[in-house]
Order: C-alpha cells, then sequence, then structure tokens
C-alpha cells in the first residue's frame, strides 16, 4: 500500500505510514503529520511575522481573517483535530465548515478600520455588517466577542499568568 485517502478529495491522499494510521485509530493522534500540514500552510517569516504581532498586541481582524483562510488551507477543522491526541483535543470542538465561512463573510463586510480597531463597530455598524455578510447581528456580536475572549488570551499567554483564572 503506498497511499491512503483521508479526505474526499485528491488533497486528502497521503503516503501510508502505519505507525501513523494505528495512532490515529488508536487515539493517539498523529502530530508529526499535524507538524507537516502546519509547516506546508507556514513559512519561517510568516510564523515570525504573526509572533511579533501577537507580541505586541497587535493582532486585528485582519490577521484573523488570514489565519482563518491559512487554516482552511491545511484542510477541514476536523481532520486537524483528529490529529491531535486524544487528551490535546477540546471538549465539544466540532467546528461546522459553514461557521467558518459566516466567520469569513462578516469580517469581510468589515471596513478597514473596524478590522484594525473593532472596538469603535456601534449597532449601526453592527447591523451594516450583517447584511452585508447575509447574517445575523447577533452573530457579528458572538465572532466580536469570540475575537476578545482571543486576544484576552493572548494577553494572559505573553504576560505568563497562563489561563488560570481565565474563566471566573
Amino acid at each position: 500500500m503506498k497511499f491512503v485517502g483521508t479526505g474526499e478529495g485528491i488533497d486528502g491522499l497521503e503516503p501510508f505510514d502505519p505507525e501513523r494510521i494505528a495512532g490515529r485509530l488508536l487515539g493517539m493522534g498523529d502530530v508529526l503529520g499535524l507538524v507537516e500540514k502546519a509547516q506546508t500552510a507556514y513559512n519561517q517569516d510568516e510564523a515570525a511575522r504573526l509572533e511579533k504581532k501577537i507580541r505586541n498586541d497587535s493582532f486585528t481582524l485582519d490577521d484573523f481573517l488570514t489565519e482563518l483562510r491559512r487554516v482552511r488551507g491545511m484542510g477541514s477543522f476536523t481532520e486537524i483535530l483528529d490529529m491531535l491526541p486524544g487528551r490535546m483535543r477540546p471538549a465539544g470542538a466540532e467546528v461546522d465548515p459553514s461557521d467558518l465561512k459566516r466567520m469569513e463573510a462578516i469580517i469581510s463586510s468589515m471596513t478597514p478600520s473596524e478590522r484594525v480597531r473593532p472596538e469603535i463597530i456601534n449597532g449601526s455598524r453592527r447591523k451594516r455588517i450583517a447584511r452585508g455578510s447575509g447574517t445575523r447581528v447577533n452573530d457579528v456580536n458572538r465572532l466580536l466577542s469570540e475575537f476578545r475572549t482571543m486576544k484576552t488570551l493572548m494577553k494572559r499567554i505573553r504576560t505568563g499568568k497562563g489561563l488560570a483564572g481565565l474563566f471566573r
């Protein structure tokens, strides 16, 4: 056996490696496969640029959109999660591909200044963004809330406070 199909498209073909397949089947994941996927999606310069933005607290919705597209290019989110060992998989971390497309549409409907400074997005802007993206204001609110939570998480990790107490 030379190849194994892990998806429905041609990009779902991988060289057959019995150890990796056994690890996936036994819930031990395929971290090496995940690293290889990430290496194809990122180069050193992009990774350094992203790290600098996170360290400087200048990560914007534009950056989030770029990373969202990059992760989508690595394959389905379910496939990526399946590569993690069972104990590292977040509970209930099922992501519907339509949710990712919805997030992309919402961010794409924002103005450049809104993407850089989401705190300026008031009620009327939320309605315009929702209309432009074909979503509801509630979806826009959820995205903005999740982005704020992610920035808080990044800040806690950056300042060395870790995750303890984040959800109090």
